[in-house]
């Protein structure tokens, strides 16, 4: 354990002593600060675009307070108290006053006391929020069952099953006029089903030569190959559909 040292005890120590003040030295300042603030300023141009701000300036009477930036509650207002008024009663009528005799109305108050109330509309709520709408037309009653012309068919459509079947019996019509001039033949079964057989045996024929084709197609010749055999596989098939798809086929002779 360091023992505490004390210092020496001496008569010397009561005598006074006088403050010894030592003197700051100058602030150090270059001497070649002037110049330097005249370059600063030489080198600045402040407010040169647009100019100095144009703003209110401020009255000295306006100076700035403690706390006045802070926000501000709104101060508290006084109740307002409503006066009741009453409407103001016409006048006691004098009693030399006559009152009017005769009046009749042509209102009905015995067919006005028996009249039958209103009912309301029924109506049907859709959502958990009370949307309402008219029970008619929410689909949940029949309605259009009930019509007059219920299952018939249309004036519109009769319409256009007419203009079809007219325009079918002119077509036929024609048919039948050009095959009397000898202009057009009719195709058997035999031969449209022999035309349908070689259409499919070359739509075969292409689609082998199609699928022999390579899979790079690097020069101009071999794309144009390609493509004439991809469009005359889709005639052949446009023509195959045609075929099928009618069973009777008319023809030009010439």
């Amino acid at each position: 354990m360091s023992a505490v040292v004390y210092p020496k005890e001496s008569v010397y120590n009561l005598v006074p002593k006088e403050e010894v003040h030592t003197k700051k030295p100058p602030r150090y300042m270059s001497k070649y600060r002037p110049t330097v603030v005249l370059e600063k300023k030489s080198t600045k141009d402040p407010m040169r675009t647009m100019g100095p701000a144009k703003v209110e300036v401020p009255s000295p009477e306006k100076y700035l307070k403690k706390h006045s930036k802070e926000p501000k509650l709104s101060g508290k207002t006084e109740r307002e108290v409503r006066e009741t008024w009453t409407v103001k009663k016409p006048p006691v009528p004098a009693r030399t006053d006559i009152p009017p005799m005769g009046i009749q109305t042509k209102r009905d108050f015995i067919k006005t006391a028996t009249a039958v109330p209103m009912k309301p509309q029924p109506t049907c709520v859709d959502t958990i929020k009370g949307h309402k709408q008219l029970l008619e037309n929410s689909g949940q009653v029949p309605k259009y069952i009930k019509k007059k012309h219920y299952g018939e068919v249309p004036e519109y459509l009769q319409k256009r099953n007419e203009e079809e079947q007219r325009a079918q019996e002119e077509y036929d019509q024609f048919v039948k006029e050009q095959r009397e001039r000898g202009a057009m033949k009719h195709l058997s079964d035999e031969e449209r089903q022999g035309i349908l057989e070689g259409l499919k045996q070359n739509w075969d024929k292409l689609h082998h030569e199609y699928q022999g084709l390579s899979l790079v197609t690097d020069n101009l010749s071999k794309k144009s190959h390609r493509y004439r055999l991809e469009v005359a596989m889709k005639q052949l098939e446009n023509d195959i559909n045609l075929i099928d798809r009618f069973k009777t086929i008319y023809i030009p002779n010439h």
